[in-house]
């Protein structure tokens, strides 16, 4: 399944918002923002048809996975939009994580803590808030509308020196932003992996923190390194990972690329890729394989560090002060 959706869930008194456009989705918010009557109007929906009082609008089914046969329900579900409510404790699991991995499906997922097990975006976790204009005019016949909106909004940089670098992996990224740190005088350190990202800001003395990690799989990690901002300084470039950052940087011209990155879900199957990163960094082995730029994610080519390939990448950076 590749592509996005937008579904539209409504019912006379309700009508509910959001696109859907990687195989996984989480919404999180307080309660009575509509989340439960989003899942229980597909449901509805999906059982009796209209004749539910429920309608739902989208190019894709619609299901919602409950109770406790919910792995052998799941094998019988097909290219569809997968709706999970934080009330099923199956969904924290690791099954759940691992049938989700080989199947075909999209999952929207409502869950106010975050979910280890599973790699999803920092930007594709959601909030939904009312839209409605003032309706104290009609208070009573009124449709309450709801949309979505990102938790975690774009990150702005003004080029302000950091203290000291925390790179998420210990590979080619890593290599790649410590050549950099090294020419500025700027300590880097590898947190050796997403979920060490928050202890190893944790342990720095430096107040001025900028953390670089894999914006297409460090959603899970993001509530409680967000948490650390009230104590530093702590800023968070947050790309789909180092792998798109090279395809982007413009090293590459070719229409196939440059239609990809215009619109990745168009070209991401879920059931080959279950985050972008795996897809980014795919297609980066592939365009560069038996070139100068040959890609291996576990040790960077000294290609990359050249002036030129350097600066080209560089180029595509917002202003991190290195």
């Amino acid at each position: 399944m590749k592509g996005s959706y937008q579904v539209i869930a409504r019912n006379n008194k309700v009508q509910i918002k959001l696109t859907i456009s990687r195989n996984l989705t989480i919404l999180q918010g307080n309660s009575a923002t509509g989340k439960t009557t989003l899942i229980e109007l597909i449901a509805a929906y999906d059982e009796l048809g209209e004749d539910s009082g429920a309608f739902v609008n989208c190019a894709a089914p619609c299901k919602v996975l409950v109770g406790r046969n919910w792995m052998h329900d799941l094998a019988t579900i097909e290219n569809s939009i997968v709706f999970v409510d934080e009330d099923n404790a199956f969904m924290r699991t690791y099954e759940f994580a691992h049938a989700a991995r080989h199947s075909s499906n999209y999952y929207v997922l409502v869950a106010r803590e975050s979910l280890p097990q599973l790699p999803y975006s920092v930007d594709e976790i959601y909030g939904l808030r009312n839209t409605n204009r003032s309706t104290t005019k009609y208070p009573v016949y009124s449709r309450t509308y709801a949309s979505t909106y990102r938790v975690y909004g774009d990150a702005s940089f003004d080029g302000s020196r950091p203290d000291v670098v925390v790179v998420e992996d210990s590979n080619s990224g890593f290599e790649f932003f410590n050549a950099l740190c090294k020419r500025s005088g700027i300590p880097c350190i590898s947190a050796g992996g997403k979920s060490n990202v928050y202890n190893a800001v944790l342990e720095q003395q430096e107040s001025n923190v900028l953390v670089i990690a894999d914006g297409a799989a460090f959603g899970p990690e993001m509530e409680l390194l967000t948490s650390l901002q009230r104590f530093k300084n702590i800023q968070l470039f947050l790309p789909e990972s180092f792998e798109w950052l090279v395809l982007q940087s413009g090293l590459f011209s070719d229409k196939q690329t440059r239609d990809m990155l215009a619109n990745p879900a168009a070209f991401i199957e879920s059931e080959s890729f279950f985050s972008w990163e795996q897809f980014f960094t795919h297609e980066l082995i592939e365009k560069t394989r038996g070139t100068y730029l040959a890609y291996d994610k576990s040790k960077l080519s000294s290609a990359y560090l050249d002036d030129h390939v350097s600066k080209k990448i560089e180029g595509r950076l917002p202003q991190l002060g290195l």
